[in-house]
This record gives C-alpha cells, structure tokens and sequence, in this order.
C-alpha cells in the first residue's frame, strides 16, 4: 500500500477497526464485561485497549493539541507497556464496570474519527511514513486480539451450565481424516525468519541460516480419535509418557482430557456438540502434546523444522469456516495439510530471540522481546486467526501450561 494512498489506508483501518465490533455482535452487555481468569479478557476490556493503543501510540505523539477521551483510560487499558506509566492489575479486569460498554464504543469512535483526520492529512514525507507505520502496527495488533476475543470468550462461556452457544450453528461433520503420512525432508542449511517487504513482528527478524538435521512430519494434525486412543490407553496415567512439571500440572490439576471435552461431547463456540473423532484435536497444553507425541513414538517439531517445511507448501489452501478445527480443506497427497487455519502448533522449542535479535526502541519495543522467557512457540495459525494473518515465520508463543486457545499437536521424528 503507497504512502500517499490516503483512501485506502482509510478503508483498511475502518475494515479491521469493525471486524471488533462484529466479533463483539452477538454478545450481551453482561457477556462483554465478565473475565473467566486472569489469562482472559473482558470483551469490553479488548474493544478498549485496541483503542487505547491507537491514542497513546498515535494521537499522543502525532495529533496537534491532542487531549485524551478520558485521562483515566491510559492507565486501565494499558497491558504491559511498562514504558508508558502504570496500569490496572491484569486480573482484575473484569471488575471494569465503569467505563459502561456504550462509552467505550464511543472511545473508538472517537479515537477512529481523529486517526481518520491523521490518516487524510498531508501524503509524504517522514512523519508521514511514521504515521503508516504505527498504524499498520495498530492493525495488526487489534488483529491478534480479535483471535483473543474469540478464545476469551469461548472460555467465558464454557463456565455457564447453560451452556451458551456464541453462534447458534450446528458444527456439521468434518469429512473422514486423511491417512496420516511421513514426510521426509532431507535437512541441512536453510534460512529462518521473515522475508519480504511487507509487515512482520520484530520477533520474526532477523533472517538467519540455520541448520536442520533430516526429519519427517506428519502430513496432518492428530485427531480426536488418535488423543482419545491415548486416553484410554491410560496416557493420564502414565509417568513415563510426560515432563516431570507436565506430570506434576497433570496431577495438581486433576486433569485428564482437552479442555472443553465433557464426555462424549465438546463445549464449542456453537455451544455443546458431539466431540467429532474426525476433527484435529484442540486446546492442549504442550505438556499434553508432548505426552502425546511420546505415546505415539515419535516427538513435537523444532519451530525450524516446522518454518522450513511450511516454506516448501506455497500455496496449500488454508481452511476457512466456523470458529472449530477441521472444516474441509483441500491439499494433494504427499503434501502437508493443516498447516494454517485449524490449531496453532506447538514445538519443542522454547521462545527465545534469533541471533541478532533488536527491540525498537521506547514502549514499542515493549511488543515481544521481554517475553522471551518460560515460553514454547507455537506455529501456524488457528480458526480464529483473522485472514491474512498466517505466514511461515509467525511466531506465536505460551506458556506450556496454556490451553485456552486453539492448539494442536503436529508430530515429527527423526
């Protein structure tokens, strides 16, 4: 997109700017003020600080005569940018009753009338070119936490014996899981991290070689069938098969399946449904995935052996749907299917920088460098991911105790 294209970077803000809203449709007031946990968000909480960074960021540093919607708002809905000043304690975000839902729709149109004036102003030079690029980082941020939004909710609903659905849709059928393949890749040098002109986080940078020993993955994504065939094999219960902190959460937790499996059944974003044998499973934790992979001889991918056999699938179509792994998706044979699109991946390999690795400078570089600690990556993307948002090098990343999102198991041996 040219810097001078005013109309279009326009049209881009306002598009991103309602997909928040439309996520935000179905639910009630009362539905978007409740936080399930602390690792959750209220809805209200997400629509306001997507805004938040907009002001702070933008209109702060860039809007003459700039004055905030509400001086209070910079301290509850800052995250973690420490570089900014103080902000409300993350697990207490549900308590926001005040601001009301109505004035923080009124903050983002507020705030999205004057980033329109900015946007409209004048078409080059530096500031200009800033302007683009914060902007584009604003997107792209509101853009993860619209997945969030989807996650925290689910998670938020799942707590209600009603058992509420978010979209009142049956989850049909997935069609019979493909045969599950090895692929070979025969290893060696190869290059990591993003390439291209276009957008990327600063944790995909920099591009570095990077050694791979041969390996195979699995052309596919473990089922329900196969986790539940670890289950009853007594998977829970088998020291052996998991980490020691894995075998202690396990136990001190008391958890012996996925987390929105109840039975025979999965509580959904439609609501409770039949728990589909044919549907990727979804919702692990990496203790679980890893458990798993050791069950079934074989082990979780490094996020390298997982980028450079991604860089070979250009062009497999991702899958597009409902909010749940495994709506139908096309690749040939002997090709790697659900690489983006149905459960985020988790590797064995813990979150750290590449080599060379910079944070910008100020609270912006706040964005991923300081959680590069006590976390694994995960690749790919999920259903809840928005278009577009999936490339090769992406790197997601939680703790190994994380569940609450949309996480898979793709296996790998030597």
């Amino acid at each position: 997109m040219h810097m001078h294209d005013s109309g279009l970077w326009a049209a881009r803000f306002q598009s991103v700017r309602q997909q928040s809203l439309a996520i935000a449709a179905p639910l009630s007031d009362e539905d978007c003020g409740a936080q399930s946990m602390p690792d959750a968000s209220p809805i209200k909480w997400h629509l306001a600080h997507t805004t938040w960074f907009f002001e702070t960021f933008i209109l702060e540093r860039m809007e003459q005569g700039f004055k905030p919607f509400h001086p209070a708002f910079r301290v509850l809905f800052n995250s973690y940018y420490n570089g900014v000043g103080d902000k409300h304690p993350r697990p207490q975000r549900g308590l926001l009753t005040r601001p009301s839902l109505a004035q923080v729709r009124e903050y983002r149109a507020n705030v999205d009338a004057r980033i329109a004036a900015l946007l409209g102003g004048p078409a080059d030079g530096a500031a200009r070119a800033q302007l683009c690029a914060l902007v584009t980082l604003g997107l792209e941020h509101e853009q993860q936490h619209q997945e969030l939004m989807l996650t925290d909710v689910k998670h938020l609903l799942a707590q209600n014996a009603m058992q509420p659905a978010y979209l009142e849709t049956a989850l049909p059928p997935a069609p019979a899981a493909s045969q599950l393949v090895w692929l070979p890749y025969e290893g060696g040098m190869g290059e990591i991290g993003y390439e291209g002109g276009g957008f990327c986080f600063d944790n995909e940078l920099p591009r570095h070689p990077q050694y791979v020993a041969p390996f195979s993955l699995a052309s596919r994504l473990v089922t329900n069938r196969e986790y539940r065939a670890f289950i009853e094999d007594g998977g829970y219960r088998n020291p052996a098969l998991w980490l020691a902190e894995g075998w202690d959460w396990i136990r001190a937790q008391g958890i012996e399946a996925p987390l929105y499996w109840r039975g025979a059944e999965e509580f959904t974003l439609m609501g409770q449904q039949a728990l589909d044998p044919e549907r990727p499973v979804t919702h692990i934790s990496m203790y679980e995935a890893d458990a798993y992979a050791n069950w079934a001889g074989a082990r979780l991918p490094t996020e390298a052996e997982w980028e450079l056999a991604a860089r070979r699938e250009r062009g497999v179509a991702t899958a597009a749907g409902l909010p749940h792994p495994g709506e139908p998706v096309s690749g040939e044979e002997g090709r790697l299917k659900q690489l983006f699109g149905h459960c985020w991946q988790w590797t064995s390999s813990s979150y750290a920088p590449y080599p060379g690795f910079k944070p910008a400078e100020g609270a912006i570089g706040e964005y991923n460098g300081k959680f590069m600690v006590n976390q694994y990556v995960l690749r790919g993307s999920s259903c809840a991911t928005p278009a577009g948002h999936a490339r090769a090098s992406y790197r997601n990343f939680f703790p190994s105790g994380a569940r609450w999102q949309f996480t898979g198991i793709r296996l790998a041996r030597c």
